[in-house]
């Protein structure tokens, strides 16, 4: 079956920015929602590091202006267009955008990847007063028992040694991160997704893990992981309900 046909093509693993797009999880309705409701004011909401806008576009409801900043040209050409939304391309450490006017500064699993030193400059710059600042991210997917097993397998000795070391701050909830900031508690949180085989294989694909793995020609093992997961899976547009964690680390500037 080809994949015009519905069958899953040839190369999960050879995905660009669209398939950010299409496959990354969705933040839960609460969390745009939560860090609203502790802004100082609802003018300017600034999302680093925004990917193609899933954050972002959640904010909209809670502010009058939203800007998605991200270096990739790829990212943005893929994010998702809303009124009140505006996206530059910019390094989060160094953003087109005016002194001391932001009230909420969000970086949803991007912190990790920032110099965070020259970000949390950059922060305390725009940042108006009592400003909040939130890093975002969301731990390992979960699956149920008859598909954890090997999925762990997998994450923790397959593709494990090819995971770059910041992957390690998220995997720890970003309990590892400097955060120089007055601290707030946040709520628990999840991100709930029903998903078919082809959805997993497709979010797994944009894994920074997966280049590594490419860059090294170790490819059959990707393969061999998404054929093991497809016999295990059942049918496969079959959905089945996938979980991650979330963890917000809260500053008050």
């Amino acid at each position: 079956m080809s994949e015009a046909e519905g069958g899953p093509p040839k190369n999960w693993f050879d995905r660009g920015g669209e398939a950010y797009a299409r496959f990354r999880p969705e933040y839960p309705a609460g969390l745009a929602r939560f860090l609203a409701s502790l802004a100082p004011s609802y003018g300017l909401a600034v999302d680093a590091g925004c990917g193609n806008g899933q954050l972002t576009t959640q904010l909209v409801p809670y502010f009058d202006t939203v800007i998605g900043s991200d270096p990739s040209v790829d990212q943005l050409r893929n994010a998702r267009a809303a009124e009140g939304v505006r996206y530059v391309v910019a390094a989060a450490e160094n953003m087109p955008i005016l002194d001391r006017s932001t009230a909420l500064i969000s970086a949803a699993q991007a912190a990790h990847w920032f110099d965070r030193r020259a970000f949390y400059s950059e922060v305390r710059r725009i940042a108006a007063d009592q400003a909040v600042l939130a890093l975002v991210s969301y731990g390992v997917m979960q699956f149920g028992p008859d598909l954890d097993a090997r999925f762990q397998d997998f994450y923790r000795f397959e593709i494990g040694p090819y995971r770059p070391p910041e992957r390690r701050l998220v995997d720890n909830g970003y309990a590892d991160i400097e955060f120089p900031f007055t601290e707030v508690p946040a709520p628990p949180m999840e991100i709930h997704q029903e998903w078919t085989v082809d959805d997993t294989l497709g979010y797994i694909s944009t894994w920074s893990a997966v280049r590594a793995v490419e860059a090294a020609q170790q490819t059959p093992m990707l393969h061999s992981f998404a054929a093991d997961l497809r016999s295990l899976w059942g049918e496969p547009t079959r959905r089945r309900r996938i979980t991650w964690p979330v963890t917000v680390r809260l500053g008050v500037l």
